[in-house]
């Protein structure tokens, strides 16, 4: 199998020739290309040679254009701050009050530098991959969104005490969403990761988020015109399966703080498990522990399919060496072909 009849077998809950792997490498990039982080991001070309050059190397099932969380902020006008050794970060929330909610407009995909960026990049990837590789592009969930927009502290106060401003800035981002959602796929992603940590039990009670969280996944999933896989970015998921499977979404990023057998059981012929190692245990990882963590997911997970292996965050960290995702791979080759062995 190739790894895009690989990724769909798994996603229909049928068993591949082998677990699929994807390695979610973004500012990675960076350190495999020997250049600043900024500098990296600010060229598409460079991304997309890393790209195909890290897929090859880590053995990897997809290509991964996301770039940085803010940048959909940066889109907006908003602050990025870029560091030497991790992700960038939103700055100053550009949002200073609930009343300038009502003059924000909707960036313009095309005219916007960063957003072209990665078009550019999946452009490009796309012309290597052809079909063979999935290519999976990334939004910020409309209702996660704020949390860089406005600040948590404030966004609270909007959920829970100004449901008409609420209301609007929803309105606002599910449009942006779903446009820039739709562009990535025109531009030849495969599909596209709804990253929603806000939907995670972890971060605001259930009861809320069905109330608004879901309802906004539920009006945008379903206008994006291709494949979706909700990631809560390492908050837990066995609470909310049921509820991440009918927005429409294909597969489910879960936790390492997920009890792995019971979200198995719930996800089961429903939505495919994307997950679940730890980034931050895996930067101290040696070859033992590498091998023992990723038989131990097989073994508790893969059988019948529906798991694709991966990170829990969606975002393989600068710390972790070059050798625990090589040894994930050897680990994937030796334990994780079909039909799985018990250990």
């Amino acid at each position: 199998m190739n790894a895009m009849q690989r990724a769909m077998t798994a996603i229909g809950h049928n068993e591949p020739d082998q677990v699929p792997v994807f390695h979610l490498l973004s500012y990675y990039g960076a350190k495999e290309a020997g250049l600043p982080v900024k500098d990296y991001f600010s060229r598409p070309e460079i991304v997309a040679e890393t790209q195909l050059r890290m897929r090859e190397k880590y053995s990897s099932d997809c290509f991964y254009t996301f770039a940085y969380a803010p940048v959909e902020v940066e889109a907006f006008g908003g602050e990025v701050l870029f560091t030497e050794d991790g992700p960038p970060n939103a700055g100053e929330p550009f949002i200073k009050n609930f009343e300038q909610i009502k003059t924000i407009e909707i960036p313009d995909i095309i005219q916007s530098k960063p957003l072209a960026r990665i078009l550019e990049t999946t452009r490009l990837i796309k012309q290597s991959a052809a079909d063979e590789i999935p290519i999976i592009g990334v939004v910020m969930s409309p209702f996660s969104l704020p949390v860089m927009q406005l600040g948590f502290e404030k966004y609270l106060e909007l959920i829970y005490s100004r449901k008409e401003a609420f209301s609007q800035l929803m309105q606002l981002n599910e449009e942006f969403c779903v446009a820039w959602a739709n562009a990535q796929l025109q531009a030849g992603a495969t599909a596209i990761c709804y990253f929603d940590p806000l939907a995670s039990p972890a971060m605001i009670e259930k009861k809320t988020y069905l109330e608004t969280g879901y309802k906004t996944a539920c009006r945008t999933i379903g206008r994006i015109k291709g494949a979706v896989a909700t990631h809560l970015a390492s908050g837990i998921s066995l609470p909310v399966v049921d509820d991440i499977a009918s927005t429409g979404s294909a597969v489910l990023g879960f936790s390492a703080q997920d009890n792995i057998e019971a979200v198995k059981q719930a996800a089961k012929g429903k939505i495919c498990l994307l997950g679940n190692l730890s980034g931050i245990e895996m930067a101290g990882w040696d070859a033992k522990q590498t091998r023992t963590a990723v038989q131990s997911l097989i073994t508790k997970a893969a059988s019948g399919g529906g798991l694709i292996l991966s990170d829990n965050h969606g975002e393989i960290p600068w710390q972790v060496p070059e050798d625990v995702l090589l040894e994930i791979a050897e680990t994937v080759k030796t334990y994780g072909t079909y039909p799985i062995k018990a250990k």
